[in-house]
């Protein structure tokens, strides 16, 4: 096949494609956004792979399950955070017998470009006891995504392809291979392999624990694991992407340190041993949490000096770099140019102009105009920015839903007003259960949802249901009737949507108001052609 150059996300798509997937599943969250994209418009093109955008995670997690419950392949892609909401389904899917190959692409994001935080999700490849796979580059991706369903009809286990922001937004060359088949559809030979009752889970378990040391041997012998032992002082380990940094700085080094590179996990305890017993220092480049660093404290005698972003040779928080690990090396920094007298302005990111979401913020604005105590509970998406000046109108942003809970909990505690602001597609993925509880309870808050249409802090992909479809939604879950308002979010209609947001903070119990009006960067993007995507 002919080379392709597409980004890190891409090549973990067409990994999957060409390893025979049946389906993937997956919510938008930057940066793993780009991988049921590709996924989309590879199908579209050529009748397959189902792809499909779900209402959160756990639920994109769920139906690939169902999939390899019917021993095919499925993909289910998300970031780090939403791994967080898949991670009851993740876990439990290690103890079930799959026959079906089911692979987790997760793409973390060191630096919070666009996250609330950075956390790993080797810890959670760990925590589960499966394989996880951490590739370089783009070529890397793809083979690896490929040979991960292989790994997960071996050893009968999920397995994680962790990717980090920086490789799953470049570009790179890589290579394909002869695509494979679609696996038939084949139940599994024992049911109750599925049914994680306490007495099948328990043997489930001890089956898990049982094919450690197979796994263990995998990564022993994996390919993705390469020890070379050179010079006896300094030993390099590298993880994943931090590979690159490494050998963008090692002619400056005037040697060549031994170096263990670390492709695929559990971590290769006997090549970290080997690597230990012949040079005194080792230095671990790995981007994100320092995963492999705290896993040699307890391989290698404690005479051997080990560095990193624990120990503070590198930053502990934030992307690595090649001047980063520069410095770590010993190397001198390298000078960059100053431009004397040449500022730059500060550009934080911004609404739209136009934004429906301004609109809605300055009718909250002035309708809690005047109270003493208010707080402005708000959530993930782009309306986040809300916080920002000139609006400066919300208060909290935790995680996907929890404007909704944290309103309600403000409310028990006996501030008022309460006002939620949360998104059509962020209400449709976590909103919805915490406001039964609000229901229940008559929560004495106002709910303002923001239905933009779209997915828009993601790039527009479509929500769920559409937005005809939400005050049906509410109307059956409990919310009163009179309470419950749908308006459109226009400039002329501000000071009208402020007059009824004042009239529902002073009802004594649940309101909603639900803001509608098209993003305008979909809108836009509506009238113009969409490129044609690569062939593959």
């Amino acid at each position: 096949m002919a080379d392709l150059v597409v980004l890190g996300d891409e090549a973990v798509a067409l990994g999957a494609v060409h390893a025979g997937i049946t389906a993937a599943y997956a919510y938008p969250g930057t940066p793993s956004t780009e991988i049921l994209e590709y996924l989309r418009v590879h199908a579209a093109r050529h009748g397959a792979p189902l792809a499909s955008w779900t209402a959160n995670e756990k639920t994109a997690y769920e139906a690939a399950l169902g999939v390899a419950f019917a021993g095919r392949r499925a993909l289910v892609a998300m970031k780090h955070v939403g791994l967080n909401v898949a991670a009851d389904p993740f876990m439990n899917s290690a103890l079930v017998d799959l026959h079906g190959g089911l692979v987790v692409a997760v793409a973390d994001d060191p630096g919070m470009h666009s996250s609330q935080n950075e956390q790993d999700s080797r810890y959670y490849a760990d925590f589960a006891r499966v394989i996880c796979l951490e590739p370089a580059n783009a070529q890397e991706a793809y083979e690896m995504t490929r040979e991960a369903f292989d790994l997960s009809e071996r050893f009968r286990v999920p397995v994680v392809v962790r990717l980090v922001t920086r490789l799953a937004h470049s570009r790179g060359v890589i290579t394909a291979a002869p695509p494979r088949d679609e696996n038939p559809v084949r139940k599994p030979a024992s049911p109750v392999s599925w049914i994680l009752l306490p007495a099948h889970a328990r043997r489930q378990w001890r089956a898990l624990l049982d094919r450690q040391q197979a796994v263990r041997a995998y990564t022993a012998a994996s390919r993705h694991n390469v020890l070379s032992l050179d010079d006896r002082e300094l030993g390099v380990v590298t993880a994943g992407i931090g590979r690159n940094y490494y050998l963008e700085n090692l002619d400056d080094l005037g040697f060549v340190p031994s170096h263990l590179h670390i492709g695929a996990y559990p971590v290769p305890a006997e090549a970290v041993r080997l690597l230990a017993g012949h040079v005194r220092r080792l230095l671990v480049i790995e981007d994100g949490y320092p995963y492999v660093e705290r896993r040699l404290r307890g391989l290698i005698p404690p005479a051997v000096e080990i560095r990193g972003r624990e120990s503070g040779h590198l930053p502990p928080d934030g992307e690595l770099n090649p001047d980063l690990v520069r410095n770590a090396l010993g190397l001198a920094s390298r000078p960059g140019v100053e431009l004397p007298g040449f500022v730059l302005p500060n550009r934080p990111p911004q609404l739209c102009q136009g934004c429906p979401h301004c609109d809605m913020f300055q009718a909250i604005t002035r309708a809690l105009d005047g109270y003493a105590e208010s707080v402005v509970m708000s959530d993930i998406g782009c309306y986040t920015l809300g916080a920002l000046p000139p609006y400066n109108a919300i208060e909290s942003c935790v995680c996907m839903g929890a404007s909704v809970g944290m309103a309600k909990g403000a409310a028990d505690a006996g501030i008022h007003p309460v006002v939620a602001v949360i998104g059509d597609s962020t209400f449709l993925h976590s909103g919805f259960t915490p406001l039964m509880d609000a229901v229940a309870a008559n929560t004495d808050m106002t709910l303002v949802i923001l239905d933009n249409e779209v997915v828009a802090m993601t790039g527009g992909q479509p929500t769920l249901l559409p937005s005809s479809r939400i005050e049906p939604l509410l109307r059956g879950l409990g919310v009163d009737p009179d309470h419950l308002h749908v308006v459109q979010a226009h400039p002329r209609q501000v000071d009208a949507i402020a007059d009824l947001i004042r009239r529902e903070l002073e009802h004594r119990g649940l309101s909603v108001v639900i803001g509608v009006r098209e993003c305008l960067e979909t809108a836009k993007t509506k009238k113009q052609k969409i490129p044609e995507a690569v062939q593959v």
